[in-house]
Parts: C-alpha cells; sequence; structure tokens
C-alpha cells in the first residue's frame, strides 16, 4: 500500500509518499511560510532530483495540489498517477476529548473536527482543508486522522488538571490535552533505540521546537507532563502564539483597552510570540538575522525564548526524578545550532556540558552532550509522517 502522509501546520505543510510495504519514503518535501512573502516548496524524490521553489503560496489548499503536481510530474514525479496512492493519512491536532485515537475519516469526523476549532484555531483549520483538499482531489480513496492528542492520553490528573472548579472538567472537559504527541512518541521511541534503553525503562525530556513548540516529559516511555494544555496557545513561546501568560490579561484588555474578546484571542494567537515581541518575523531565521545585524527586540525574543525553555526543561528534570536524555527535535530544535548550544550550555547544573563540535549539524541524529555528561543530549529530527503512516495503515487494512 502507498500512503500519502498530510501534516498541515499553521504556516507549513510537511509531506510524504510511503511505500508500507517496507516503509521505504519514495517522496517528501516541505511547504514553509505559507501566507507570507516568498513561500519555499521543497520536494524530494528519493529517485533523486531534489526540488526548489520559491514563490508566492498564500493557503493551504494552493500548497496541496502544487505538491501533488509534483508527485505525478512527468520528469520528478515518482507515481504514474494519483490512483496509486492507496490512503491518505491526516495529522490532526485537536480531538478533544472525542478522540483519544485515529479513526477513519467521515462526515461525523469532520463534523467533530469542526466543533474543535475554537480549541486549535490555528491547525485544526489548515487539518481540515488537507484533508477536504484530499478528499476532493482523490474521491473514494480512505482518509485516516490522527491526533495530536492521543500520546498525552497517559497524563495523570495531576499533570491534566487545571486548578478551577472542578465541575468545569466534569461538564465541560477543560483539561490539559497536549500536542505534538506524533513527534513526542516519535523521538522518544527513537532516542531510546539509539541509547538501547527499553522504551518503558526510559525518561525523557523532548523538545518540540518550531513554529509550534511543546516540550513534553517522558515516564517509562509515556507522556507525563507537556507543556501545552487545552490548546496549543499554553507553554512555550511560540512563533505567533503567545505561550504561559497571566490568565487575567484578557481580561484586563477587555475592560481597560476595549479590546473585544476576539481581537484578544487573535492577538494571541497570532500576534504573538517570537513575531509579537520582535515585531520583525515568526520565523525564527528571520529574527537570528536582525539580531545579527543589532535589533535589539529580536536579541530580546530569542532570550526569551531560552527562558522559556530552561524553565520547563529544569521543572521537568524534578518531575521526573531520573533522566536519561534531553531530546531536541522540530525546526528550530533540528537546525538552530547556536540557540540549541545556547539552552544546552545553561544545563551544567545537571551535569550536562555540550559538545560543540557535535552540535554543529543541521537535521541529523546526534549526541550533542560530552560522553561524561550523566544526562545525554540528543538531537532527533521527527518523523511524525512516519507513526501517521503506520497508524493509517493499520487503520485501513483492518
Amino acid at each position: 500500500m502507498f500512503v500519502f502522509v498530510l501534516n498541515c501546520g499553521s504556516s507549513s505543510l510537511k509531506y510524504q509518499l510511503l511505500d508500507m510495504r517496507n516503509e521505504r519514503r519514495l517522496a517528501f518535501g516541505l511547504v514553509e511560510r505559507i501566507g507570507m512573502k516568498d513561500s519555499v516548496l521543497t520536494y524530494e524524490p528519493a529517485t533523486g532530483g531534489k526540488v526548489h521553489e520559491v514563490a508566492d503560496i498564500p493557503d493551504h489548499e494552493l500548497a496541496i495540489k502544487q505538491v501533488l503536481g509534483k508527485l505525478i510530474d512527468s520528469q520528478v514525479g515518482v507515481i504514474k498517477s494519483l490512483a496509486d496512492i492507496g490512503a491518505i493519512g491526516h495529522r490532526v491536532v485537536h480531538g478533544a476529548e472525542k478522540f483519544s485515537g485515529s479513526v477513519l475519516i467521515n462526515d461525523a469526523v469532520l463534523a467533530a473536527l469542526r466543533e474543535n476549532i475554537p480549541l486549535a484555531p490555528l491547525h485544526n483549520p489548515a487539518n481540515i482543508t488537507g484533508i477536504e483538499a484530499m478528499l476532493s482531489a482523490m474521491p473514494g480513496v480512505a482518509n485516516v486522522g490522527v491526533f495530536d492528542t492521543a500520546f498525552h492520553a497517559t497524563m495523570p490528573p495531576e499533570s491534566f488538571l487545571y486548578a478551577v472548579p472542578y465541575a468545569w472538567y466534569e461538564q465541560h472537559h477543560v483539561r490539559r490535552y497536549g500536542f505534538h504527541g506524533t513527534s513526542h512518541r516519535f523521538v522518544s521511541e527513537r532516542a531510546a533505540k539509539i541509547l538501547g534503553i527499553a522504551s518503558d525503562q526510559f525518561n525523557c525530556i523532548t523538545c518540540h521546537m518550531g513554529n509550534g513548540s511543546s516540550f513534553t516529559a517522558v515516564r517509562e516511555g509515556k507522556s507525563y507532563d507537556t507543556s501545552m494544555g487545552m490548546t496549543p496557545l499554553e507553554g512555550m513561546v511560540m512563533g505567533t502564539r503567545c505561550g504561559d501568560i497571566d490568565a487575567g490579561i484578557p481580561s484586563f484588555l477587555a475592560t481597560n483597552v476595549n479590546m473585544s474578546f476576539a481581537d484578544i484571542d487573535n492577538a494571541l494567537n497570532k500576534q504573538s510570540g517570537l513575531l509579537g515581541i520582535s515585531g520583525i518575523s515568526s520565523d525564527m531565521r528571520d529574527v537570528h538575522g536582525a539580531a545579527k545585524e543589532g535589533h535589539a527586540r529580536a536579541r530580546l525574543a530569542i532570550d526569551v525564548l531560552r527562558h522559556r525553555a530552561l524553565k520547563y526543561i529544569g521543572a521537568y528534570a524534578i518531575e521526573l526524578g531520573r533522566v536519561d536524555a534531553i531530546i531536541f527535535t522540530g525546526g528550530i530544535g533540528e537546525n538552530d545550532i547556536d540557540f540549541r548550544g545556547s539552552i544546552v550550555e545553561r544545563l551544567t547544573v545537571l551535569g550536562i556540558r555540550l559538545d560543540a563540535t557535535a552540535n554543529n549539524v543541521r537535521g541529523k541524529e546526534v549526541l550533542i552532550s560530552t560522553d561524561d555528561s550523566p544526562i545525554k543530549v540528543m538531537v532527533v529530527p521527527t518523523n511524525e509522517e512516519l507513526v501517521i503512516a503506520r497508524d493509517t495503515r493499520e487503520i485501513v487494512g483492518s
């Protein structure tokens, strides 16, 4: 079975076409900066001939159409027609308590996903766009939704409950769900294998850092705590999301600045984070460039992001008691050498020392702590698409 996997983020689209008979990747790529100037489409077939195109791609629907066109292109395509694709797997951010596992997508599932848009206003619309585009492009082909929240279903009550009236949880399901579950699941399992530790005995802190970022404390191979909450807004500073803030701020703004709830929600989700502090961009590469040119607020945005990362790593180290590894992944975690190194250099209190030479790498599996560090620090490129493809194969096959 050939499975096409879509991972639609708030401003990006990752994709892979896999032959699930042997889990061989036939083609993969990324569309970055969707909705921004100079969007970038990368397409790389396994046979070679990488394509890199810069163009303005205003939305996910157009991005998907361009990707499908590459797959069947007469020169760089890897399949003769879209009919060769047997199933499509989709990353879906928020399933609330309606979906604790992967599901075959139908009208009822789509309706439930739309109901959950308020819980993930940046991502669920993009996920739905991807599903609807594939249903239109390839009618009759099975589509499977794989939920970010599933890996975090193992969190205990002390991790997922908010200190609010308990009736809110009982009646309205107000609780922490967590996200990026496929990524945290993949890198924690992969790191355990690399280190030769049984997954059910492995304790680690997984640091998924990209335009959306979340950290997870993994205890004995299962999610114990995570930085994102009921929505993807909580936790780390992100590209355009604020992360942790005082819950009284929206009330203050509504009362004293005469902002509507819709305006406040939009600002916290789409105008905050790196973009809000720097005033430059939500893309870490742009912020780095401005900081190097002396832009004070760009430097400040990087400092705030580092500060928040250290707080979560420190807290999770105490929660877990024993930490086998700290793992960096995601666009920033895998590729931002200087920023990643600046975090590890601050972890000497845990006995960790940075191997600067080993850290000088992008997008590869590598151990970046010294041999004598009691806690190993690793870079493990995530492969959420493979997790999604495996679940898709299992569901469609059954």
